[in-house]
């Protein structure tokens, strides 16, 4: 727990992280920004689907049309928030000299995205509208 607040406390406070080791080579920190910025797409992406579906598909009966954005929604923010975790926790094993660490997250992202995708097609295949 408490090494969960200090890693959030470094994304506020990034300069912190300069007390850790050393500085490494520019282009692999320049490189862990832009697979930030990757992952910041993927939750804006994210983010934008569940607005659509939430609003661009009233025909839809009131809960699928509303599970399926929370769903959408829910797996954007938590892209967004582990994208900062993650350029961090790189960033620090950088400087460090450590290996980069392993992460879960692209498989929970993975079968977060599938999993809505599925019931996106069985919605489409089994027409689940208002009836209007």
């Amino acid at each position: 727990m408490i090494d969960f607040v200090k890693d959030v406390r470094l994304w506020f406070a990034p300069r912190l992280l300069r007390d850790e080791g050393e500085t490494p080579d520019y282009r692999f920190s320049l490189a862990n920004e832009r697979t930030f910025l990757a992952w910041i797409r993927t939750a804006l992406a994210l983010v934008g689907g569940g607005f659509a579906v939430d609003q661009f598909l009233p025909d839809l009966r009131w809960g699928v049309r509303v599970g399926m954005a929370l769903a959408l929604l829910a797996v954007g923010a938590a892209c967004a928030l582990r994208a900062v975790n993650h350029w961090m926790r790189c960033e620090r094993a950088m400087r460090r000299g450590e290996d980069l660490p392993p992460s879960r997250f692209p498989v929970l992202l993975s079968l977060g995205v599938g999993l809505v995708a599925v019931a996106m097609m069985v919605v489409v295949l089994l027409g689940w509208t208002t009836g209007r």
